[in-house]
């Protein structure tokens, strides 16, 4: 059942981080979606701009895990899971920049739901 459990709490980091990546694009179609987005944009970047916090997810996988009986993982969830496939040997130099580059997509994004907002409240 902790197996279960921790593959569970695994598939929701996963998504949070899907999320918040790629939310922003689904704040284009459904501009209310940001209310979702938004503070989860804010708390990845937290984490993200601050080398050595983890996510609440990541501790809790790893004592699910550890009582599953498996070897739980030492480091973060992306350095665990992502880094090895997108960023291998990423330095807390390689961790800020993600973040910056996050921070810069999300505001390129809400400029754009924010031009197209006031595009349609002038039409109208």
């Amino acid at each position: 059942m902790y197996g279960f459990l921790a593959d569970a709490v695994m598939i929701l980091h996963l998504s949070f981080i899907l999320l918040v990546v790629f939310g922003g694009f689904l704040v284009l179609r459904w501009q209310r979606f940001a209310l979702l987005h938004v503070p989860a944009v804010l708390w990845a970047l937290v984490i993200e701009l601050r080398p050595g916090t983890l996510c609440p997810l990541t501790p809790l996988e790893q004592t699910l895990r550890m009582r599953a009986g498996e070897t739980a993982y030492k480091t973060g969830f992306i350095d665990h899971y992502l880094g090895p496939i997108i960023y291998p040997n990423m330095t807390a130099h390689d961790q800020y920049a993600a973040g910056v580059a996050l921070l810069f997509l999300t505001l390129v994004i809400y400029v754009v739901v924010c031009w197209k907002w006031r595009s349609a409240r002038q039409r109208n």
